[in-house]
């Protein structure tokens, strides 16, 4: 079976172009591209124009399963996703209980199979329970099929325990994914501190937290050669630090959320707790040094950092409240914004949401080169709308995009040549 996609605007992040052609999938992958007379196919779409680009591959989903299957099941996440034009989730392990057993992590791989039409490629805990006491079995997750270990917002205190881990991972060549942040400073933080903090009265915790924490995990990778994904970095003060560890020649990466990159602190406006996320929304300036290293590529990847809460966590005063944003959905057309602000390239976003991401878990997609996987996503970067939550197919509707004009619609979505959405 052979189906042509023709007409289409391709946008292809490895050679950094964007221009009219057509793309040929056979068997489930990428056959072939080109300009000009297309080859002949058993069945053949036609873009009208439309953008043609890799799925985005989501470093960070967390999914309710097991533990808080009512904020979102395996189900409603991947409909969200295929929505979105997600093609490939990597799960968070951050569940109740934690998944940091080969057991634990079995039943997620049975439940994503059965329920899931999209690519669900599950991360395990570095150390047990997520309490940074003791690290998990890492080579029996592995065999299992975790493609990285991750505590989450948990940070590891204990930095020999931190330190015996990545020694550990970099032994079998694991990925470890950490949330830089000094952990007592951030503690019960609920904005970043500064003048805005100050006026509302709310808990707060300095950019410099951030920064701490990455110098803490840099001076260990220099230790131990360990490969590190730094989840997310949303200030301006800790870019020198990742910029010099890369060219030290360290073996790390790092990402930011699609909030921290359109979203500022004065978004929290008068204590709407959709916009509490972790870490906090920043100053603008911080946002805009954020988007600067991102054109730049000094930040890899752009995640969701999808994190369901049900109504009765949001409605609390707003240093009560849970941290997180569903995002699944809106990624796109939220990142979306950058390309129409004029700050990155079509392209450069696709190196940001598909082909680094696949590169850092060591997959085949992510890009249009011939071989690689068809999953893809159609969509129309110019369409215009006004986002209703309620509309969302996350069973989670914490959004802090609701009610705000977004451009950019997600056509259709193919996970291995086979239509998932649209």
């Amino acid at each position: 079976m052979k189906t042509l996609f023709t007409n289409a605007k391709l946008i292809d992040p490895e050679a950094q172009t964007e221009g009219t052609g057509w793309l040929l999938v056979q068997n489930g992958a990428i056959a072939a591209t080109g300009q000009g007379e297309p080859p002949q196919a058993d069945e053949t779409i036609d873009c009208n124009g439309l953008c043609l680009a890799p799925g985005i591959v989501d470093i960070g989903v967390k999914v309710g399963e097991p533990g808080e299957r009512h904020k979102e099941s395996y189900a409603s996440a991947a409909r969200a996703a295929a929505a979105g034009g997600v093609t490939t989730m990597a799960i968070r392990p951050d569940t109740s209980p934690a998944i940091d057993t080969p057991e634990a992590l079995e039943f997620v791989k049975r439940r994503a199979n059965e329920d899931s039409a999209v690519n669900v490629l599950p991360l395990a805990a570095l150390t047990k329970g997520r309490e940074g006491r003791e690290m998990t079995e890492i080579g029996f997750l592995m065999d299992a099929g975790a493609v990285g270990f991750s505590d989450c917002d948990a940070v590891v205190t204990n930095t020999k325990v931190f330190q015996r881990a990545l020694t550990y991972a970099r032994s079998l060549g694991a990925l470890v994914i950490a949330h830089p942040q000094e952990p007592i400073l951030s503690a019960g933080a609920a904005v970043t501190s500064g003048k805005f903090a100050t006026l509302r009265g709310l808990p707060s915790v300095s950019p410099m937290a951030e920064r701490m924490g990455l110098d803490r995990d840099i001076a260990l990778l220099e230790m131990t050669g360990a490969r590190y994904h730094a989840d997310q970095i949303t200030t301006a003060r800790a870019l020198p630090a990742l910029e010099r560890a890369k060219r030290n020649g360290l073996d790390i990466t790092a990402g930011t959320s699609i909030h921290h990159l359109t979203l500022n602190e004065l978004d929290v406006a008068d204590y709407r707790t959709f916009f509490k996320l972790k870490p906090p929304l920043r100053s603008e300036d911080d946002r805009l040094a954020t988007v600067e290293a991102l054109a730049s590529g000094l930040i890899d990847t752009i995640s969701s950092m999808h994190t369901p809460q049900d109504e009765e966590s949001k409605r609390l005063p707003y240093a009560e409240a849970a941290s997180g944003a569903v995002a699944l959905e809106t990624l796109l057309p939220a990142a979306l914004r950058l390309v129409h602000a004029g700050s990155l390239t079509l392209a450069q976003l696709f190196r940001a949401l598909a082909l680094n991401p696949a590169k850092r878990l060591q997959l085949a997609s992510g890009r249009l080169s011939k071989g690689a996987p068809a999953d893809l996503m159609l969509f129309d970067p110019n369409k215009p709308f006004v986002l209703d939550r309620t509309t969302l197919l996350s069973k989670s509707k914490n959004t802090p995009f609701d009610g705000q004009r977004l451009q950019g619609k997600v056509v259709a979505t193919y996970v291995a040549g086979k239509k998932v959405f649209g």
